[in-house]
């Protein structure tokens, strides 16, 4: 979803990152395309269970002509939110981002190994 406003008189353009999630026994994967924005422009919140991840990227001024259309240069600000699960450990929520992509490492909490306990005579 793409979406046109104004903030503080500069053009923004809204836009929900695609991403991809996958799944592994331990682990769940996030992987979200936010072309233009770097290290320093991704905000990533967790408030209860719900993950918000957010990315901002400046228009990249390349003359002093005017554009006729400038969709790839606009301001663009990103934004998804996710539900997560009880079997997150959020604690140990972990996120890089190069070259647009933000990747997020989600664990899953360790359950406790089923055992046997031992009767003692006594």
């Amino acid at each position: 979803m793409t979406e046109q406003k104004q903030v503080q008189g500069k053009d923004i353009t809204q836009v929900t990152p695609r991403v991809d999630i996958m799944e592994t026994e331990s682990n769940v994967y996030l992987v979200a395309e936010m072309p233009g924005v770097g290290e320093k422009g991704v905000d990533i919140d967790l408030q209860g269970n719900t993950l918000t991840i957010r990315g901002n990227t400046e228009a990249r001024e390349q003359c002093d002509c005017k554009l006729a259309k400038a969709e790839f240069y606009m301001n663009k600000s990103y934004e998804r939110q996710f539900t997560l699960g009880n079997t997150i450990d959020a604690a140990a929520i972990t996120a890089t981002m190069k070259d647009g992509i933000l990747r997020l490492n989600l664990p899953k909490l360790k359950e406790l190994a089923p055992r046997k306990i031992q009767v003692q005579a006594g």
